[in-house]
């Protein structure tokens, strides 16, 4: 994946720059997270400078927060000292999300009930402004690693949790959110007008679902429906995902339809 997609996963709160002016706000420890985040950007060990240049802070700051994180576990050295790495500590952080989220410990077993029935990949992703982040992924009989990997991130503009989740938006948020997307393309087949992207939001809200075709991975077809929160509102979304070498658009949806909006009314909350 190229830089510029990569940067188009990261967070990007657009409510961050007025939480900077709160003074609650801890500038030094928002400096410490932004470390942190400049592993998102890459696939090798950092160096002190890539830090620096990664996260926009000083070098001489990151190098006095990396000595404080690897003290306490959250950054270590590569095995082979070409540079840094997350620390196992951070692990402790995911356990503690995974347990105490309400929304993935109410999705976990719905999700195994119907990964048993489905015999496909079944995913749960969550909200986060332009991004989907998977918190669950259990697998089918075809799998490359990043499609494994709890954390992995994708774009809400191409996909079929986003188009479920933005079709339970209003008319004028989801054409904020398809504006302020990157919207480069993933595969030869994915959708970046925002006309054509309108047109499967409405098709979502029609159905209740969304159906992706290749939008992600060439020769994937993906169904989605998204979870709401007490006020109805979108939080998250349970997709499930196969290959076109196995199933024909029509029979996938007619088979899988039915359970998946069973699958996020069960996790909803009423």
């Amino acid at each position: 994946m190229s830089p510029k997609f990569l940067r188009s996963l990261q967070s990007n709160r657009p409510d961050l720059p007025e939480a900077e002016k709160d003074p609650l706000y801890v500038q030094s420890l928002g400096r410490a997270m932004q470390v942190l985040s400049a592993f998102h950007q890459t696939d090798k060990p950092l160096t002190l400078q890539e830090i620096a240049t990664i996260s926009g802070v000083g070098r001489s700051a990151v190098q006095r927060m990396v000595f404080t994180l690897r003290a306490m576990g959250y950054v270590d050295r590569d095995p082979d000292d070409r540079g840094y790495v997350p620390g196992l500590r951070i692990l402790d952080h995911t356990l503690d999300f995974q347990r105490l989220n309400p929304v993935v410990v109410k999705a976990a077993p719905v999700l195994l009930e119907l990964r048993r029935m489905a015999r496909e990949r079944i995913d749960l992703s969550l909200w986060d402004d332009l991004r989907l982040v998977y918190a669950s992924r259990l697998q089918s009989k075809r799998e490359i690693l990043s499609s494994t990997l709890i954390g992995h991130k994708v774009p809400l503009f191409c996909t079929s949790g986003g188009w479920a989740i933005l079709a339970h938006l209003t008319d004028a948020e989801a054409d904020a959110l398809l504006t302020r997307s990157d919207r480069t393309q993933c595969t030869p087949k994915t959708i970046t007008d925002i006309k054509q992207l309108k047109r499967e939001i409405a098709k979502a809200r029609e159905k209740g679902y969304a159906v992706a075709h290749e939008q992600i991975l060439s020769g994937e077809i993906a169904m989605a429906a998204a979870i709401l929160d007490a006020n109805r509102r979108p939080v998250a979304a349970i997709h499930l995902a196969a290959s076109l070498a196995e199933w024909s658009p029509e029979e996938f949806e007619k088979q899988f339809a039915p359970l998946i909006i069973q699958a996020a009314r069960t996790v909803s909350r009423a």
